[in-house]
């Protein structure tokens, strides 16, 4: 199981918009030293959510002052993108970082940004999909002809190609179960997330759609890679990691409550934001801790838990949102070297031995 790291550039009170691009630059500079496989930062507009509005521009900046770590975009949201524009761009990071992106997409689930952009978020899946494919055209054929409800394109030439053949690793970001089978017909890669309320028993219907999908379409049922996005935070002690974390999980219910649908929450298939508005703003810590969407604790506990979510589903990839909220880059740079140094090797010990 490879290891990555999740940046949404939260932007909480008492932090100004430089400390928070900095900070957040040189925490993905230091995955890199720190043996990770990967950095994913995510696209957010027009609130304190997120400030990174264009992940492929965050990535370039990180590309320029590493040589191995992958590059992925956490997610991009296609909708709000010219696909035209956007192959370019991920064409050039790919060209720019030797071959290295991983192109995390996603439909967006937030009205106030559909609402910045003045679209109509009920025509988020047919313009994701629509997107996509023309992205993949851009990537795979000399020249473009696509015509679509969204975007018409009359033969044009579309430079620069990416570096990897046919294109860099696409990752869909699925919700629903259908999602997860659309994602398997695809053939494109598994992005989930019980950071965002998804349970085990989610996933697990989850995993079989994408099966079934990419069987449906004459692929191999087991392939695709599938990476999990959870709030990771080890500490020394029990008790100094809840301590920690708390606060932060709690600004990040207290902000996600104001940008979810009223009624509805943010996603119906989601178990925690399948719920009004209200009852998101009421969620702490304390009622999550112990549930999939949250590892925190010692070494030892998140080394048991983690174990237990990679010998069940069988994760490729274990995508930890650690820096959240504001937290501190001392704490969650102390954090990220007990995930390299010592929570994950024994992970993968402990699936070596079962695996034997």
């Amino acid at each position: 199981m490879k290891l990555g790291m999740l940046h949404f550039f939260e932007n909480p009170a008492g932090k100004s918009e430089l400390n928070i691009v900095h900070e957040q630059t040189e925490l993905m500079l230091a995955a890199e030293e720190l043996g990770f496989d990967s950095v994913w930062p995510a696209e957010h507009h027009f609130s304190e959510y997120g400030l990174c509005a264009s992940p492929q521009l965050s990535l370039a900046a990180i590309a320029a002052r590493t040589s191995r770590i992958r590059l992925g975009t956490g997610v991009v949201v296609l909708p709000f993108h010219n696909p035209i524009r956007l192959a370019e761009d991920i064409a050039f990071l790919d060209l720019l970082s030797h071959g290295r992106v991983e192109f995390g997409v996603g439909r967006g689930y937030q009205p106030l940004e559909y609402q910045g952009f003045n679209l109509d978020q009920s025509q988020s899946r047919d313009m994701f999909d629509e997107a996509l494919r023309l992205i993949v055209e851009c990537w795979t054929r000399e020249r473009v002809t696509f015509h679509g409800k969204y975007w018409q394109v009359n033969d044009v030439e579309v430079r620069p190609k990416p570096l990897q053949a046919p294109h860099p690793p696409i990752h869909m970001a699925c919700i629903s179960p259908d999602s997860f089978e659309r994602a398997g017909r695809s053939g494109h890669h598994l992005l989930m997330g019980f950071a965002f309320g998804l349970t085990y028993s989610g996933a697990r219907k989850g995993i079989e759609a994408y099966r079934a999908g990419r069987g449906a379409v004459g692929l191999d049922p087991d392939g695709g890679r599938k990476t999990c996005l959870m709030m990771v935070y080890p500490g020394h002690t029990m008790e100094s990691a809840r301590r920690d974390f708390r606060e932060p999980v709690n600004w990040y219910y207290r902000s996600i409550a104001r940008f979810i649908a009223p009624e509805q929450g943010m996603m119906k298939s989601y178990e925690y934001y399948a719920r009004s508005r209200e009852f998101v703003r009421n969620l702490k810590f304390d009622d999550i801790v112990d549930t999939p969407a949250m590892v925190c604790g010692d070494v030892e506990h998140c080394v048991e838990k983690l174990a237990q979510v990679a010998a069940e589903f069988g994760f490729d990839e274990l995508l930890c949102w650690t820096r959240i909220g504001g937290l501190s880059p001392a704490k969650v740079r102390r954090a990220m070297e007990l995930l390299s140094g010592e929570v994950l090797p024994k992970v993968r010990k402990q699936a070596r031995s079962v695996a034997v």
